[in-house]
């Protein structure tokens, strides 16, 4: 039995990577991914092989990490943030029993809720959800009654893949639902790039994220009613004060 390892690999830079990662990393004689994560990790390890598909190739390079696996092959299965959330944990785990000679082992990472909370300083301070606005995998439906009900709930919210080129209004969307809910002057943030060439923050009101600009390598935060700006810092205390 062969090792698949599934490494959350963070926003990608090498100072960003887990020990345990790392670990995996070097175990591995070959590391799989989507194309984009792939080139991010060739430069630190430029021995290994590698194996990449695009974005829609994701059952594709899970059987074909598990296939290599079984076949007594060590193989690191990469993704951005954390390899659980909106990672490749999950398909690997669900395809898993079928290659009986592959042991999986899920290595956390650094989604980008705790990285881009952490350039913006600590919006994620008390309760608070996650969210994609892709339509791509879940209705919108489901995904509009949700922020509904998050903003009903006072979460804090952290919204992934707020934007592509074929949902260019999305953002715009979702803030109209929370504002329903939610005061217009409620602190939010941006957070781009995070530990990457172009890295860029910006803090700013609701009614204000509603017309802002935003894509698939932004995360953004919408503060809960008791978040702050403090110092130029994105700021939802937990309670300790009292």
């Amino acid at each position: 039995m062969a090792d698949l390892y599934v490494v959350g690999i963070g926003p990608g830079d090498g100072e960003s990577l887990t020990g345990a990662a790392r670990t995996a990393l070097e175990r591995a004689s070959l590391i799989c991914g989507y194309s984009v994560y792939v080139e991010l990790l060739r430069p630190l390890y430029p021995e290994k092989a590698y194996y990449s598909t695009g974005m829609t190739g994701e059952m594709e390079r899970c059987r074909y990490c598990l296939e290599r696996a079984a076949a007594g092959q060590t193989v690191a299965l990469v993704c951005s943030g954390d390899a659980g959330v909106y990672g490749m944990a999950g398909p690997v785990l669900e395809l898993a029993p079928q290659y009986p000679g592959a042991a999986v082992t899920v290595i956390p990472g650094v989604t980008a809720a705790l990285s881009g909370g952490a350039l913006l300083g600590a919006p994620l301070g008390h309760d608070f959800c996650v969210i994609s606005l892709s339509d791509r995998l879940t209705d919108w439906a489901l995904i509009e009654k949700r922020l509904r009900m998050a903003a009903q709930g006072d979460f804090a919210i952290c919204l992934y893949n707020p934007a592509s080129k074929h949902r260019a209004d999305y953002l715009q969307r979702a803030c109209d639902i929370l504002l329903e809910e939610k005061d217009g002057a409620t602190v939010c943030g941006l957070a781009r790039l995070v530990g990457r060439e172009g890295e860029s923050l910006r803090i700013l009101r609701l009614q204000e994220l509603r017309d802002a600009e935003a894509d698939m390598f932004t995360t953004v935060f919408i503060g809960s009613s008791q978040t702050q700006e403090i110092g130029g810092r994105m700021v939802t205390p937990r309670g300790y004060r009292r």
